[in-house]
């Protein structure tokens, strides 16, 4: 009998222990569903960006397609860099 109070005390132990990490997980994935989003939304904005800047000036100088199609590509590594550099952090902040 006293075996099975043993058994039954750290079955509850355990069951806590995995009611305190599904609500981890939780909380993890919300966070993580938020980077997604900035990293995503940087990737885009740089290349609106460099594409709206590129269309001006191409209109200013009247050189058109061409100042649109380098910045449109400037945009795009812009984007990939700023990627590239906020998974490094994301990487350098879950080792702590």
């Amino acid at each position: 009998m006293e075996d099975f109070k043993k058994i039954s005390a750290r079955l509850e132990i355990a069951k806590k222990k995995i009611k305190k990490n599904l609500i981890k997980d939780d909380s993890a994935n919300v966070t993580s569903l938020g980077k997604a989003f900035k990293i995503s939304t940087e990737l885009v904005a740089s290349v609106v960006v460099g594409t709206t800047l590129g269309y001006i000036l191409d209109n200013w100088f009247d050189t058109k397609p061409w100042l649109i199609i380098c910045f449109f590509f400037m945009g795009v590594a812009a984007g990939i860099l700023n990627v590239i550099r906020s998974a490094k952090n994301m990487h350098r902040n879950l080792k702590k």
